[in-house]
């Protein structure tokens, strides 16, 4: 069996052994499994069946992972992707107020779209081409978007007809559940307890039990922890795949914005992870790169095919890699546990939304660390970066952010004369969105 995992995944030349990888990937696991949970609420707040849906957050996760491990042998882990499903359940479904089927048919053709141009080459004088401080500000606008939905969801703040938006209730015992519950995640993450914001929603969840409310406590009782996984036959090839064609006018801007995202998270989650697994070669660049990419594109066509949003690159993999994983049996360990994941469906069925805010808001204030790599003395970068992620949570739309960041940026680079610095792309992409607006093509 050893010789085979040696001969498989070239254990020795890269410096590991059959223990570190599976530590590692069982590391990976718990710092990312919290998916499981969290997926399915965001999913569900779109309109979709809620029935099955943990099911289909585990399946992506396992095949897409697979998918990773195989084609790489890369110690990355993939799943239904935060940001992403925000973008798919409150943009799509609830502020364009499209069809969730139809959705999965958006999330079918950007997975095509990602692939082909990965295939091509394209994807990458795409990425060059896009100005660094509209990446960042996108990056950091969707921070800011998940975690404004789980400050909403948490009661943390609420509507105001006066001022938009107002502090909650902080004498709710639900509040303030959710509240220390944020605190607590992140401290554990400060304090880089492995699983930190699965602990969390753990925790959360079990004191839920003691919590009254109008329909009885918190946190659900069950009858049992273990399970048969609930069917996928609401979702299974559920996605129209025509809608995206018939009203091309109308969704186009939201298969791109899907495409820009999708792209730049899982260049920069490859990037990320792989540096510290050591696996760049002398010019900073992944070997596998293309093929990681292909894994990636591919995985969101399953994922839209089983019933999921987009399926894109964890960067909780840096956490298996800190534990030793450097290959991509790391991956299949990830994988197995995905799978063995689906009969703990009884027990992931009593975890109250409350209990998942906190891990909505961390990941928000992850992603937005990326803003130390802003030139803050440059102004245009400025502008444009937080007119991006300004917009996001304000007019509640991820595609309304990458719009508005576009026309910011070239209408600086116009306005400056510094307009032979600026790509045909860009200046096609800021086009056409002005043109969206001017003939309110929504």
């Amino acid at each position: 069996m050893r010789d085979f995992l040696q001969k498989v995944f070239h254990l020795k030349q890269h410096g590991t052994d059959f223990k570190k990888e599976f530590i590692a990937g069982l590391t990976t696991f718990a710092a990312m499994s919290y998916v499981l949970v969290v997926n399915p609420s965001i999913l569900s707040a779109g309109g979709m069946p809620i029935e099955g849906l943990i099911t289909v957050t585990a399946l992506a996760a396992c095949l897409g992972t697979l998918l990773m491990a195989i084609m790489t042998n890369y110690p990355i882990a993939m799943a239904p992707g935060m940001g992403l499903n925000a973008f798919f359940a409150f943009t799509i479904c609830l502020t364009r107020e499209i069809p969730w089927d139809a959705a999965l048919g958006i999330v079918f053709w950007n997975g095509v779209l990602f692939l082909i141009l990965s295939l091509t080459g394209v994807r990458t004088k795409i990425a060059e081409a896009i100005p660094a401080a509209l990446k960042i500000g996108v990056q950091c606008g969707i921070g800011l978007f998940i975690a404004f939905i789980g400050l909403k969801n948490a009661g943390l703040v609420v509507d105001h007809p006066a001022t938009f938006v107002t502090i909650g209730d902080l004498s709710s015992p639900v509040t303030l559940l959710a509240l220390a519950g944020v605190l607590l995640t992140i401290v554990l993450v400060l304090k880089k307890v492995t699983g930190a914001i699965l602990i969390s929603v753990v925790v959360l969840t079990l004191i839920g039990l003691f919590i009254p409310t109008e329909n009885g406590y918190l946190t659900q009782h069950t009858d049992s922890i273990i399970g048969m996984p609930d069917s996928i036959s609401n979702t299974w090839f559920a996605m129209d795949i025509m809608y995206p064609i018939t009203h091309f006018a109308t969704t186009w801007d939201l298969i791109f914005a899907l495409l820009f995202v999708n792209m730049f998270d899982t260049i920069g989650t490859l990037i990320g992870v792989s540096r510290r697994a050591n696996l760049l070669d002398a010019q900073g660049k992944l070997p596998k790169m293309g093929k990681a990419m292909n894994a990636d594109a591919a995985a969101s066509v399953v994922g839209a095919a089983i019933g999921t949003s987009p399926v894109t690159s964890y960067v909780e993999s840096a956490a298996g890699v800190s534990a030793g994983g450097r290959t991509g049996l790391t991956s299949i360990v990830v994988a197995l546990c995905f799978l063995l994941s689906l009969f703990l469906t009884p027990v992931m069925k009593v975890i109250p939304l409350m209990a998942t805010t906190p891990a909505l808001i961390m990941v928000g204030i992850l992603m937005m660390e990326s803003i130390r790599q802003l030139d803050f003395d440059d102004l245009t970068a400025l502008a444009t970066s937080t007119v991006a992620l300004l917009a996001m949570p304000l007019t509640f739309s991820i595609s309304e952010g990458i719009a508005l960041g576009f026309i910011t940026y070239v209408g600086i680079m116009l306005g400056t004369g510094r307009y032979k610095e600026v790509t045909w792309i860009t200046y096609l992409m800021a086009a056409i969105f002005v043109l969206r607006y001017v003939l309110d093509l929504k």
